[in-house]
């Protein structure tokens, strides 16, 4: 625990200017960001009495090392770049919102030829309107369901859309009225997109015209005595009407507006938000926080203003936004929601009338939402706590494992060897943390062997990372160091592929999350005796004697330590040994994963993937003029030239290529067992569509690990 006093700036030394300050600890991470109207007067605050400050704060600041600021011209821009570092950072004591699940909107892709109406989540994406957030998936699907009467708009996937064009035939929605089925040209392009934007326009609120419009054209068919249409439009106004009538009008004068409430007490926070266009509730959002210093309600609501509205902009802020209290001070903020929407908003507290009525129901959502939270997080934090303090006790450790890391080997009889890193902090999941190995130290089939060629890998790379910032205890800087090379997609630029990994910078002193940086309490591998052992050889190789080693076998769940002929055994309803299973099974998951994207890889794989300098484009190029890669084989390098794109030298390096690689196996049809002579890996596949194989070892005669 540091000193506040050893690293306060002097009072001289700190400009009395509006800016954004950064507190860090002693590993150089950002673990606070604020911003002040007066820098010297605000961090003169957290350099008083240490009894004299909130407990958080106090472990705030505490918990840093240094202080730093950076000077702004306004508030706004202090603003702006506060919510930038936090983005940025994720420093570990801000009032983080924490959505309790992601919100699905229904979407509308505009940018699309033929715009699909969808359910999306997560970050929104250029050119696709967005309705909602709406609490559940279900309630997106039955609104479409009805408004597809009227507005039927493509609802399919690219892949579908892709079959139906090339088959003819449209999809069910297709046959029931329900798509306008541009997929078969029933409709011109120009007519499907108007079409998705009257959907888009009766969504945004503007459903007058279109019911005023089909009750007209139900009338005249009734007078012209067609009255199975006139029934049609009947229907098609009622499903209209049933729609609307999920959303009841709340305000008046077709009010665009969003209501923010916050329920709090001295350790947490709730915020509920309503989304009302047209007048109508559009959608509902809550988020929950801890209180990490003695903030406000007004800075509750401009920290939930910067993370609702900082990737905004245009009709995405509302004219008129609605908070239980003001920010202060306040014309920074409006000024800032003006910035992002490009014309003047209204942020105020509702006095009066409708809009404080609706205020007060956002409020009670509010403190149902924090009361709710509050039960199950009294149940999760005694579970994860007890849970931490099992494992310590039971593997003699002098505290609870903080940070917990487990390593897991995956393989298919011998092939596509690879490896997990999982973490779990606080008996939590940091996903962004996760990383991944490609075992490149030998060949075959050794999960020993692997486990200590992983282990070895990553904390070479942990002492170069101590090395590099000069964090060893002798000053020096002479820790072993190790190369640290052939992490798949790590050791090079921090890219991991999939939604579960998250893209990490090595910069020198910037605060950011580095690479394998911080270490673990505990390793956790899993398997037994051999592979604890070897994970222990691993780090006693590497000199590092302050990390616990731990393994747990599948067959009896049981947990292994370094140097014990007997396992520690511990009882089946223990919430320790409930933890550890958990983090195993999460690192095997997540090895699995990755094993089968590259094995599925190297089947998909074909002779014309060795050739250098070819790019997708021109192979697909090659199979479409030549019909197979067998016939690409035989032909010479003048016909190979006549492909559009295909230079000399290119059609040289082919032919040399596809001299060089043996034929691929038959491709068989496993529906009638034909050997299909064509093809190779690489083509376009069976004609008739059924089942086929080329080579390729069946997953049924295997077993994955």
């Amino acid at each position: 625990m540091a000193d506040p006093s050893s690293y306060r700036p002097r009072p001289g030394d700190v400009p009395d200017s509006p800016g954004v300050y950064r507190f860090r600890d002693e590993h150089r991470r950002v673990i606070y960001v604020g911003k002040a109207k007066s820098l010297r007067q605000r961090l003169a605050n957290y350099f008083q009495d240490l009894a004299n400050l909130h407990p958080r704060t106090r472990t705030m600041v505490t918990t840093a090392a240094s202080v730093e600021w950076t000077v702004v011209s306004t508030e706004v821009e202090a603003l702006q770049l506060e919510y930038s570092w936090i983005k940025e950072y994720d420093p570990r004591f801000n009032v983080k919102y924490r959505d309790d699940k992601s919100y699905p909107y229904l979407a509308v892709t505009m940018s699309e030829q033929f715009p699909r109406v969808q359910v999306m989540r997560g970050h929104k994406k250029k050119g696709v309107r967005y309705f909602g957030p709406y609490a559940h998936a279900w309630a997106i699907r039955d609104t479409v369901d009805l408004l597809l009467r009227v507005f039927p708009v493509r609802t399919c996937s690219a892949g579908v859309f892709k079959n139906a064009a090339r088959t003819g035939r449209p999809c069910l929605l297709g046959y029931i009225d329900k798509c306008s089925a541009p997929c078969v040209g029933r409709i011109t392009p120009e007519d499907h997109r108007e079409l998705a934007e009257e959907f888009c326009d009766f969504m945004a609120g503007r459903t007058g015209t279109y019911l005023r419009r089909l009750e007209k054209q139900m009338m005249e068919a009734a007078e012209e005595m067609e009255y199975e249409r006139a029934a049609r439009l009947r229907d098609d106004i009622g499903a209209l009407k049933k729609a609307m009538e999920k959303n009841a009008v709340v305000l008046a004068d077709a009010t665009d507006a969003d209501l923010i409430a916050v329920a709090e007490d001295e350790l947490e926070a709730a915020v509920q938000i309503f989304h009302v266009r047209g007048g109508r509730v559009r959608g509902q959002r809550g988020w929950v926080t801890d209180k990490v210093e003695d903030v406000t309600t007004g800075a509750l609501v401009e920290h939930a203003l910067q993370q609702l509205y900082g990737e905004e902009s245009g009709d995405a802020v509302p004219k008129e936004v609605l908070v239980p209290a003001l920010p202060e001070p306040v014309e920074p903020v409006q000024e800032w929601l003006t910035g992002r929407r490009g014309v003047n908003v209204s942020l105020r507290i509702p006095q009066r009338g409708d809009k404080k009525a609706l205020m007060e129901t956002v409020q009670r959502n509010a403190q149902q939402s924090l009361a709710l939270h509050k039960t199950r997080r009294a149940s999760d934090l005694t579970t994860r706590s007890r849970a931490l303090e099992e494992i310590a006790e039971a593997l003699g450790l002098d505290s609870a494992p903080l940070r917990i890391e487990c390593y897991d080997i995956s393989h298919l009889q011998g092939d596509d060897v690879v490896a997990s890193m999982v973490v779990f902090e606080d008996g939590l999941q940091r996903k962004g943390e996760y990383r991944r190995f490609q075992i490149k130290g030998f060949a075959g089939q050794d999960d020993v062997r692997s486990m200590h060629e992983v282990i070895s890998r990553r904390f070479r790379r942990y002492l170069a990372e101590k090395e590099r910032t000069g964090e060893w205890a002798d000053g020096t800087g002479t820790g072993p160091v190790g190369g640290g090379t052939g992490i798949d997609g790590a050791d090079t630029d921090g890219t991991l592929a999939g939604p579960e990994v998250i893209t990490d910078s090595l910069k020198d002193d910037d605060g950011r999350p580095r690479k394998f940086a911080y270490p673990p309490q505990l390793v956790v591998v899993d398997g037994g005796q051999p592979q604890v052992a070897a994970a222990q050889r691993a780090l006693d190789e590497l000199g590092i004697d302050d990390i616990a080693v731990c393994g747990l076998a599948k067959r009896l769940e049981e947990v292994w330590v370094p140097g014990e002929d007997d396992p520690v055994v511990l009882p089946r309803t223990s919430e320790g040994l409930y933890l550890l299973q958990r983090v195993r099974d999460e690192a095997h998951r997540f090895a699995i994963t990755y094993q089968r994207t590259k094995r599925a890889k190297r089947f998909r794989a074909g002779p014309l993937d060795d050739v250098p300098g070819l790019g997708e484009t021109r192979k697909q190029a090659l199979i479409k003029h030549f019909g197979s890669v067998k016939k690409l084989r035989s032909a010479t390098i003048e016909q190979i030239q006549e492909v559009p794109g295909i230079g000399r030298k290119t059609a040289e390096t082919i032919a040399v290529a596809l001299a060089q690689a043996a034929p691929a196996a038959p491709a068989v049809n496993t529906a009638t067992g034909e050997i299909i002579e064509d093809e190779e890996p690489g083509t376009t596949g069976s004609s008739s569509g059924e089942p086929v194989t080329a080579g390729v070892p069946d997953e049924r005669r295997g077993q994955e690990t």
